[in-house]
């Protein structure tokens, strides 16, 4: 059994592979949380402005 688990430590076939899911994930899921955020800040500064061009009144000539 001790021969069993010193060689499975020793193994590392599937770690190439751990790293490559590990890469992937972090390149999917980070353009996605940066999305999110500057979504959610360009909303907002879209309605800010919104609220303040609907306050402007328009002058006659």
């Amino acid at each position: 059994m001790h021969v069993f688990f010193k060689s499975f430590r020793a193994c590392d076939d599937g770690a190439v592979t751990v790293d490559w899911v590990v890469l992937t994930a972090a390149l999917v899921g980070l353009p996605i949380l940066v999305a999110t955020f500057i979504g959610q800040a360009a909303a907002d500064k879209s309605t800010d402005l919104g609220a303040q061009i609907a306050t402007v009144t328009a002058v006659e000539f």
